[in-house]
């Protein structure tokens, strides 16, 4: 007898479109088939029952999909239990304002780091590579490295193991590089990530961290990378004690 396939695959691949979908870069089929690695075929049929449910929805035009009305609903549930976006948004307010650049929310999503939210500041020239949904691997980032570098040696060594073949995307980043900025972020106390992914652009993070000290966020200012060097000891203490208002810890400055 032909064996059967698995319920649980099924919907690890419909959860994998999905989680594609959060990226604004992932709208076509060959491009959510890439990223989610599923072949065309499994893919758009999985979109198109997914679409029959109104978890996503197709744009004949372009020929694009993107989350539809049930996934919207599903978020906005999820929020109100999961309110880290809104008890932060007050500090990436102040941080934009006080830096005039870029300031990012990240959260981990399995070996990634999802970026929820993001404030702009008025300095002429912006930190906008990262839209609202973009994926990283773990470390890759300021705010990604500050969603690493604090978790337990073991997990790191995990899931430096893990994401190796995807670091294939970063030229000037490897996994000897990330296990470096993990002990030097820790030594520092925040994250310093300069010219390694986009030329000229940097950025500093923090973690979030839970009652027991797990970083539940990165909390990251983005700017051009002389702005960010220039202004270290003005940065760093600022993104501290927004991300311990964040938390709702407070703990004094070293």
């Amino acid at each position: 007898m032909p064996a059967r396939t698995s319920p649980i695959n099924a919907v690890q691949k419909a959860c994998r479109i999905l989680r594609s979908l959060s990226n604004p870069d992932a709208s076509r089929l060959s491009e959510i088939a890439n990223i989610t690695s599923l072949n065309k075929a499994t893919a758009l049929r999985i979109l198109d029952i997914l679409a029959r449910e109104g978890f996503v929805e197709r744009e004949e035009a372009t020929k694009s999909w993107s989350l539809g009305a049930e996934a919207y609903l599903l978020g906005t549930a999820a929020s109100r239990r999961h309110n880290l976006r809104e008890r932060a948004r007050p500090s990436l307010v102040r941080l934009a304002a006080a830096t005039s650049d870029t300031v990012l929310l990240s959260v981990r999503s399995g070996l990634e780091a999802v970026c929820i939210d993001r404030e702009i500041g008025d300095y002429p020239i912006r930190a906008n590579y990262l839209d609202i949904g973009s994926r990283r691997p773990l470390g890759v980032g300021a705010g990604s490295m500050a969603l690493l570098a604090w978790l337990p040696d073991a997990e790191i060594e995990a899931i430096l193991t893990l994401i190796k073949p995807q670091l294939a995307a970063y030229s000037k980043i490897s996994v000897k590089w990330l296990e470096r900025e993990v002990e030097q972020s820790r030594a520092r106390g925040y994250t310093l990530v300069l010219n390694q992914i986009i030329p000229r652009m940097g950025g500093i993070g923090v973690p979030v961290l839970s009652p027991d000290a797990h970083p539940i966020a990165g909390l990251s200012v983005a700017a051009l990378s002389e702005r960010i060097s220039s202004r270290l000891d003005d940065l760093a203490p600022s993104l501290r004690k927004e991300a311990q208002q964040i938390s709702g810890l407070r703990r004094s400055e070293k």
